[in-house]
């Protein structure tokens, strides 16, 4: 069975509750909210564990009962009580593979379309439109932080912050290169196109995070005038922003606002949550040095393949789960396709 340590959860749990019950708990919304909403799930988790022993427990009995007695209804009825027992386990399961550090955290995804001019530009919208459909299907909020607009169709660029709970946790098992394979709307020859589209996943790191400090001598501020659709404020005014971290060379641009502060603020959260992710990548790999780890390099490979001609089929490369409904998957029905990596994930970990 999975790995479920209920002591240590108890003890965050009480842990929180103090924080809840000390004067001034709620002079910081945000910071009060996150508490509240993690100790809810904590909580949410705790009573299903004990939920499923309890089930467990009686499950035990009834099978004794129904081989003592020969009883084809305790059979049937046992048989009943282990199906809901399942569906109760492969939830709590999910719950569990929840465990990294930022996973209870929104996430910040960045999509970027390959070469390929149009064709790809366009292929980045889909992939916009499908994580924005996911996010919706789970009632998660969704705000766009920056958008580059294509100059024919589709997107240059864009970064959306997707605000939920475990929307990282969800997310960071989509990060890589999506291909697509299709007929071109294009192309007047209606020939066969292959394109490619990269996403990136960082977890949002609150502003006051002690974890991640950026001091105002590290960083380097330009502004510029944005380019793209949004109407003549946009072409009149230096509201762009890009910001270089100079220790690390990170680049952050934001000109999707219409004000040069709005863009700032917006490029500084983008900051924060990739300096949060090349932190964890540098652990990462100091611990796989310690114990001689060899691990696949992910960032950049192609993860997914999703064709529509000349049949219909969503693959992903690092499971091998397949998918037939392609329409399905782009009207964001994804959790098939993140749950079996994550599961997949964790099976590796342990």
């Amino acid at each position: 069975m999975f790995p479920f340590d209920l002591a240590a959860k108890r003890e965050k749990i009480a842990e929180l509750q103090a924080q809840t019950a000390k004067a001034g708990f709620w002079s910081d919304a945000v910071k009060a909210r996150q508490v509240i909403s993690l100790l809810n799930r904590l909580k949410e988790e705790t009573e299903s564990f004990l939920e499923a022993e309890s089930i467990i427990a009686e499950l035990e009995v009834m099978i004794s009962l129904a081989a003592e007695e020969d009883d084809e209804d305790l059979w049937n009825e046992a048989g009943v009580t282990a199906k809901a027992l399942q569906k109760k386990l492969e939830k709590l399961e999910l719950s569990v593979l929840f465990s990294g550090r930022y996973d209870n955290h929104n996430a910040i995804v960045a999509i970027h379309p390959g070469a390929g001019g149009t064709e790809s530009q366009d292929w980045a919208s889909m992939l916009l439109r499908m994580y924005t459909r996911w996010a919706e299907r789970k009632n998660y909020q969704v705000e766009i932080l920056d958008l580059l607009p294509g100059e024919e169709a589709g997107i240059k660029s864009a970064a959306l912050l997707i605000k939920g709970a475990n929307a990282y946790g969800y997310l960071k098992s989509e990060r890589g290169v999506h291909r697509l394979v299709r007929i071109s709307p294009f192309d007047a020859a209606g020939r066969r196109h292959t394109s490619f589209a990269s996403l990136d996943v960082l977890p949002e790191i609150a502003e006051d995070d002690q974890e991640i400090v950026i001091n105002a001598g590290d960083i380097k501020v330009d502004t510029f005038r944005a380019s793209g659709a949004g109407g003549q404020h946009v072409n009149k005014t230096d509201s762009a922003v890009r910001i270089t971290h100079l220790p690390t060379g990170i680049v952050v641009t934001c000109q999707n606002e219409r004000s040069q502060h709005a863009n700032r603020e917006q490029a500084m959260k983008i900051l924060r949550a990739r300096l949060a992710d090349l932190y964890q990548q540098q652990q990462e790999a100091e611990l796989n040095s310690l114990r001689g780890e060899q691990k696949d390099i992910a960032w950049g490979s192609q993860i997914r393949s999703y064709v529509f001609h000349p049949y219909s089929l969503v693959k992903d490369h690092r499971t091998g789960l397949e998918i037939g409904n392609i329409d399905a998957v782009m009207d964001g029905d994804l959790d098939a396709l993140m749950e079996s990596y994550l599961r997949r994930t964790a099976g590796k970990q342990e």
